[in-house]
């Protein structure tokens, strides 16, 4: 048997099916069952992360990142001795058939090409959050998994844990009752901080491209632009042609509590009701965001507010029940408000805090059943032993995640043209600012397209 044929086979299975510990090697079959693994990208801690999470327990087989300078410790500090590649294209093009698996931790504008490269070779992909930058490419990356039945995951690592689970079953089991208002934050971004530009013009200085990168691999989809210094290592983050800001860094963690609890499918609408001025392709200091959501079954329909930035939380995000003024009374970063009380969360997700106390003193004597099986070892233990076909397929795969981004991406667009956003799910356009459906497919750079035929 062939090993991608042995691979999909137990990947089929593993829906229904724990097998035991199957050698997987190449050619043929290993002694240790291990899986041939490659990242893409590299360096620094995103990466680190899956290397320590389960990643270097199996074979690592090749290396890419368009920057090696950047990788160099990580490098050392793995002694590895195997292939690096600058372009995943051509690593992709010589090793597809010596790798099952791809974590893909680039930034967020080639999310897309790598893991469908990968996806269409028949490799396992691990996408890092957000799962892509437009809304097309979210439904494209739907097809594939459907098209190429490999097992997908997307990093919000909260969705593997033990709270968001106890949360979600609360919430279901009518604990704090029936929720129509959810209210999410953050404060950042941080401006010209380690992890946000801070332009003074548009388009930015440029600036020599340093040693050891690849610029022009590094710019991938997006179109050619002169180097700026800002850009990396990671506050590209900054500007809209490669991030999405503070909703694309921390809105995958923090909105996906209420999306799964409340099983909120992409919304109707979506307006900025608040937004600091930005420099033109910038994203702003500071905002306030709604998404209306329909009602579903015998839920009624949902408002959630977005807020990012500085902010006066004595004036904003108010909670008017159960003894909570606004939305820094505590600690959590999202609260679900309740006909009964209120479920807190932190930015990735966790362990849920209840209010009013009597409420949550009832909870904890008697908690709903646990109807969610636990993951052990965290969200990329959790991908590989799907892979193996030793357990369910993971909990964050594109069909969850991708709907997730979608929701997250629509914000991104109110925020980014401070205007409200009508959005016809079924077709996969917006209807009352037809221009701005240019940004629901973006154009990509010849050579970087990717999906036109799902």
């Amino acid at each position: 048997m062939k090993r991608r044929t042995f691979l999909t086979t137990a990947t089929g299975l593993a829906a229904s099916t724990a097998l035991p510990g199957l050698a997987i090697g190449k050619p043929g079959k290993s002694a240790n069952g291990k899986l041939n693994i490659a990242f893409i990208g590299s360096g620094g801690w995103i990466a680190q992360q899956p290397y320590n999470q389960g990643c270097s327990e199996e074979n690592l087989v090749a290396f890419c990142d368009v920057d090696r300078n950047h990788c160099a410790e990580n490098m050392k500090a793995w002694r590895t001795t195997q292939p690096f590649f600058e372009d995943f294209r051509v690593m992709l093009d010589k090793m597809h058939k010596e790798i099952d698996a791809v974590v893909i931790s680039t930034p967020d504008h080639t999310h897309f090409p790598a893991t469908l490269a990968a996806m269409e070779r028949g490799i396992h992909v691990y996408t890092q959050k957000p799962l892509t930058h437009n809304l097309w490419q979210c439904r494209t990356l739907m097809k594939a998994k459907e098209r190429y039945k490999v097992m997908t995951q997307m990093g919000n690592q909260g969705h593997a844990g033990d709270g968001i689970r106890d949360s979600v079953e609360a919430v279901r089991g009518g604990v704090i009752g029936d929720v129509s208002q959810v209210f999410c934050r953050n404060s950042g971004p941080q401006m010209g901080g380690p992890h946000f530009a801070n332009p003074a013009v548009m388009p930015p200085p440029s600036s020599p491209v340093p040693a050891g990168l690849d610029w022009d691999l590094w710019l991938g989809p997006a179109a050619k632009r002169d180097y700026c210094a800002d850009y990396l290592p990671q506050k590209w983050r900054a500007f809209y042609d490669f991030g999405n800001g503070m909703l694309g860094d921390w809105g995958c963690h923090t909105l996906d509590t209420p999306v799964w609890a409340l099983d909120l499918d992409p919304p109707t609408a979506v307006e900025c009701l608040r937004r600091e001025s930005s420099l033109d392709g910038v994203i702003p200091s500071a905002s306030h965001i709604r998404f209306h959501f329909p009602a579903k079954g015998s839920r009624g329909p949902v408002a959630l507010d977005w807020f990012d930035g500085p902010q006066d939380w004595t004036q904003v995000g108010r909670i008017e029940k159960f003894g909570i003024e606004h939305m820094a009374k505590s600690s959590p970063a999202c609260w679900l408000v309740g006909t009964k009380g209120l479920l807190g969360c932190g930015t990735h997700a966790g362990a849920p805090m209840i209010l009013p106390q009597e409420l949550r003193s009832q909870w904890q004597a008697k908690p709903p059943a646990q109807t969610m099986p636990r993951v052990a070892g965290g969200p990329f233990r959790e991908w590989l032993r799907a892979i193996k076909g030793e357990g369910p397929e993971p909990g964050s795969n594109f069909d969850y995640s991708a709907k997730l981004t979608e929701i997250i991406l629509l914000g991104v667009l109110a925020q980014r043209f401070n205007s409200r956003i009508e959005w016809d799910a079924k077709a996969g356009r917006i209807t009352n600012h037809p221009e701005l459906n240019a940004f629901v497919k973006e154009p990509a750079r010849e050579g970087w397209s990717y999906g036109e035929a799902l």
